[in-house]
């Protein structure tokens, strides 16, 4: 079956079927009454010739619906050819263009044919070899069986073995990495553990040294107290030499042993008390404004 175009509208390329919802352009004008859309070449040559219209009924093997290609009254067969439908609109788009330019200028009719024709073979031609595609992928019972079908199968099952195997590394790496986060954690507890023991260990040396300290300072201050109250041999004054007090000598005093209260300030002419012990621990008791001399008594200690 083949389309027939009416004498006033564009031929298309052979083999064109229009596609679901054409309308021919209002500028090539209606078909003539009675036009037969749709014609089989082998029984127009036996029966009334290619040129004119045919009338006989539209066979089993045409598109299966009727489609508006003539008018709103004149109903025809179509089946689905949107790819050479749209090939043909732009040819005959060009056709159009050329044969009004043929018309304005009718000097030139055979440079305007000369750029239609190359235009209208080529889009008739990959008009033809979309339809082929359409007609081929429509005819295919099971496409799953196709190459294309199969080889994108293929595709998909690398792509989700890959997906699983990169998965299954992605889940290795991360319980590695866990873990190495829950050994990290414990190593850090351990550091600061040892660092807080570290600190408490640095608290107690530091109140021992403090309590050496203090006790160094006691018996530093022990020490000088009694030294401040330790009277040697020479003169001392009471008060600010010495402490008042009463004083004993720490050992035993020889036959030599000679002391003496003094008033203060008298260079030793008033003399308050003297003794010459000769053998014992002899003691005084000073007070302030005196002086004490002692000779070869050793130590005396303030009680």
């Amino acid at each position: 079956m083949r389309f027939n175009a009416p004498p006033t509208w564009p031929q298309p390329p052979e083999g064109w079927i229009p596609h679901p919802g054409w309308s021919p352009d209002p500028a090539w004008g209606p078909a003539p009454d009675g036009w037969q859309f749709w014609v089989d070449d082998a029984e127009a040559d036996a029966g009334t010739g290619k040129n004119g219209p045919l009338t006989q009924p539209l066979p089993a093997s045409a598109p299966e619906a009727a489609h508006d290609v003539g008018g709103t009254d004149r109903p025809a067969s179509r089946r689905s050819g949107a790819a050479l439908a749209g090939a043909w609109t732009r040819a005959t788009t060009s056709f159009r263009r050329d044969r009004s330019g043929i018309g304005a200028d009718s000097a030139a009719p055979d440079r305007q044919k000369s750029r239609t024709k190359p235009i209208v073979m080529a889009v008739a031609g990959v008009a033809l070899f979309a339809g082929g595609l359409g007609i081929g992928g429509a005819a295919a019972s099971d496409p799953t069986s196709s190459d294309e079908y199969i080889a994108l199968a293929s595709a998909k099952t690398g792509v989700e073995e890959d997906y699983e195997s990169l998965q299954e590394d992605y889940d290795t790496m991360s319980s590695g990495l866990q873990d190495r986060h829950t050994e990290l954690q414990k190593r850090e507890d351990e550091v600061t553990a040892a660092e807080k023991a570290l600190e408490e260990r640095e608290d107690e040396v530091k109140e021992a040294e403090d309590a050496v300290k203090e006790r160094e300072n006691a018996v530093s201050g022990a020490e000088q107290k009694k030294a401040d109250n330790t009277i040697r041999e020479g003169t001392w004054t009471v008060g600010v030499d010495i402490d008042p007090g009463t004083y004993r000598s720490r050992d035993d005093v020889g036959s030599s042993c000679y002391w003496a209260i003094l008033t203060s300030g008298t260079n030793g002419d008033d003399i308050i008390a003297n003794d010459i012990p000769g053998g014992g621990r002899p003691s005084v008791t000073l007070a302030e404004g005196q002086d004490f001399e002692t000779k070869r008594c050793g130590t005396w200690e303030l009680q």
